[in-house]
């Protein structure tokens, strides 16, 4: 039987010590949250949306959903998968609780 192991290493007094080991840590996968067009959710409501739960500005909520209006889609925002889960639950809630077809969706960068 050997006396190697990958953990420790044994010194020059026979003393037993542990090596540092590096560890190989991934950054989690971001996710873009989107707001998709449809054509009976009015344009304030959109806004309100992107102000109560993005946090933006009026300017910027403006300028999003005539993103959304012109081309389809909007993003909201990027965020940690469960922030990114969360927020689409909570728009799509909102919108449904307030008759309104508005669907929120997410999808990794």
């Amino acid at each position: 039987m050997s006396d190697f192991h990958p953990f420790f290493h044994h010194d020059y007094d026979d003393d037993l010590s542990v090596l540092d080991a590096q560890p190989k840590l991934k950054k989690p996968p971001l996710y873009r949250v989107i707001l998709l067009n449809d054509d009976f959710t009015p344009m304030d409501f959109v806004i309100e949306i992107l102000v109560s739960f993005f946090g933006m500005s009026e300017e910027q909520a403006t300028a999003i959903m005539l993103q959304v209006h012109t081309r389809g889609v909007g993003i909201c925002g990027t965020y940690s998968k469960d922030v990114a889960e969360t927020k689409v639950y909570l728009v799509n809630s909102h919108a449904f609780e307030n008759n309104h077809p508005l669907k929120c969706t997410m999808e990794e960068l």
